[in-house]
């Protein structure tokens, strides 16, 4: 909150739409594999909303088809932060005049484009895009980020924005889990996790412990404006009077998102669909936002005794709640401890390398949470190029790609570029594909999914719509599929000069809008051509004409 009030004390923020602020999700909120970075404003399931800078500042850069922001927008301030405006429909006029000069000049469909301070100057209040449903979206709405520019730190938007968004309801617990410590702790007569709901504020019912214990809580806040369950922006874990654990989500890394799963239950939250944020930390959590006890948040129960446990919530608004319950501490025996096979086990801080059956595993010190202890299944394919290989039975994410090579059946190989490997947790991942001495490398972040080996010898396939009526419809449409590598890039040419394609949200159409193109409308034929390359180098052209 100190670091929000220094930012915003040189700097007036203001809405950046001109209706009353609903939110469909806030910053920080625990999804998998990533906090959300922002806030999620509405815009009445419609798209077409004007959107105004926050702040005075200049605008740094447009991106569009980056990752799920669909097209963005980026706005830096005087005071050193930047805000990030996403899945947009469009950009003002002239903001999107220059983008359009950058993709001619450099060939380009999408990607960042960035400007200088001088060329584009903004005011508070000032129009910059209209409000859409690119990228990721689920529905229409603005995601709105702010970042310290310097670091890019994610920083919560209600520290600047929250004076223009009612919240009267503190948040609310719905139930806490327990971890005893394997063979250091119990829980109930239990050592494995249980959770347990709140029917109240202050629960009557008494629990029994003995040992080291570590808790989680799930707890969402909500306000009264809007139906969605949200983040609890600060949880505060009391144990007779004295802090154990905080949490308190101001400012968190970009480069940390996937830590989330390890604050999280996320082997809960992937089963049930809840989660519960644990109130202690796992040895290779780094996240800046916690404090803790000596034992880092877990419970020693080691007398025989009451123990007062206290769960406070807070909100960004200041609005809090209050939750009790009691565990009595009795000598109970440990379950002991199960041991690892250390060939078997990847290591949180150091570097590992595990080989296995003609496959090899690289991970870096820092990408786990903790010791992972693998359950490695093999699978023959007849006919594939080669074994597939899982490495656990759940999904299993790491917090940084890892180097993975597997060996193929048949070291003779006509065309090694068509190779790849595939990462399947449900849906089936493009994973890099570089060969080497009969092997192919890639990358793998979730040790629960099924890796293999591919060929993709077939280029993306091509549909145009409705040629004959392009001249009248000043469109032209393009469909891509690849259902295998999948697509790298593009490019559309109208008589030999570049056309820039924009994406059809949801769906696997680009357009290209002939009015904004630099061709003129003669009544003449022209020649069309389009051209797409799979992410193994397979190239499929499209060749027409069309009068227009």
């Amino acid at each position: 909150m100190l670091t929000a009030l220094l930012l915003t004390a040189s700097l007036v923020f203001s809405s950046p739409v001109h209706y009353p602020i609903s939110l469909a999700g806030n910053y920080a909120e625990p999804r998998p594999n990533h906090f959300h970075g922002g806030i999620d404003i509405k815009t009445g399931q419609a798209e077409g909303k004007p959107l105004f800078s926050v702040a005075d500042g200049y605008v740094a850069a447009v991106s569009m088809g980056i990752g799920g922001y669909g097209n963005a927008l980026y706005i830096c301030h005087t005071n050193g932060t930047t805000s990030q405006y996403c899945h947009l429909k469009a950009f003002a006029p002239r903001i999107a005049a220059m983008a359009r000069a950058w993709q001619y000049k450099h060939r380009q469909n999408g990607g960042m484009v960035k400007f200088r301070p001088t060329d584009l100057p903004i005011s508070r209040g000032d129009l910059v895009a209209i409000s859409g449903n690119t990228g990721s979206s689920q529905a229409p709405h603005l995601h709105l980020e702010i970042h310290d520019t310097r670091s890019w730190d994610m920083l919560d938007p209600l520290d600047f924005l929250g004076s223009y968004v009612a919240d009267h309801l503190a948040p609310m617990a719905h139930g806490f889990m327990v971890y005893p410590q394997e063979g250091e702790g119990t829980f109930c007569n239990g050592a494995d996790k249980q959770s347990f709901g709140f029917a109240g504020h202050n629960l009557t019912r008494r629990f029994y412990a003995w040992g080291k214990v570590g808790f989680a809580l799930w707890a969402n806040d909500y306000s009264e404006v809007t139906y969605n369950r949200l983040g609890v922006r600060k949880v505060e874990f009391f144990v007779d009077g004295k802090l154990q654990f905080s949490s308190e989500t101001t400012r968190i890394p970009s480069t940390e998102n996937m830590q989330v799963n390890a604050w999280g239950d996320y082997e809960h939250y992937m089963r049930y669909g809840v989660w519960y944020m644990r109130s202690f930390l796992r040895p290779g959590v780094t996240l800046p936002i916690f404090q803790t006890n000596e034992n880092r948040g877990i419970i020693d129960f080691n007398q025989e005794r009451d123990y007062n446990m206290k769960y406070v919530l807070t909100d960004y608004k200041g609005n809090k709640s209050v939750y009790t319950f009691v565990v009595t501490a009795r000598k109970t025996a440990f379950h002991k401890r199960a041991l690892s096979h250390p060939l078997f086990t990847l290591y949180w801080n150091r570097p590992n390398v595990f080989n296995y059956l003609g496959m090899s595993l690289s991970v870096g010190r820092g990408y786990l949470a903790d010791n992972v202890v693998l359950r490695p299944v093999v699978k023959h394919v007849e006919g594939g190029l080669s074994d597939e290989y899982r490495l656990m039975p759940v999904s299993t994410p790491m917090f940084h790609y890892a180097r993975i090579a597997i060996r193929l059946k048949n070291k003779n190989v006509s065309n090694p570029r068509q190779l790849y490997i595939e990462g399947n947790n449900g849906i089936s991942h493009y994973c890099d594909g570089i060969y080497q001495n009969g092997y192919v490398v890639g990358k793998a972040r979730d040790l629960g999914a099924t890796y293999c080996v591919k060929r993709d010898a077939e280029a993306p396939r091509l549909n145009a719509v409705n040629i004959e009526g392009w001249g009248t419809r000043k469109e032209i449409k393009m469909g891509i599929i690849d259902n295998e590598s999948g697509v790298r890039k593009f490019a559309g040419y109208v008589d030999g000069k570049f056309m820039v394609f924009e994406e059809v949200p949801k769906s696997p159409w680009y357009r290209c809008d002939l009015s904004l193109m630099p061709i003129h409308k003669t009544g003449k034929i022209h020649t069309f051509r389009f051209v797409a390359e799979d992410n193994c180098g397979n190239k499929r052209e499209f060749k027409t004409q069309f009068k227009y």
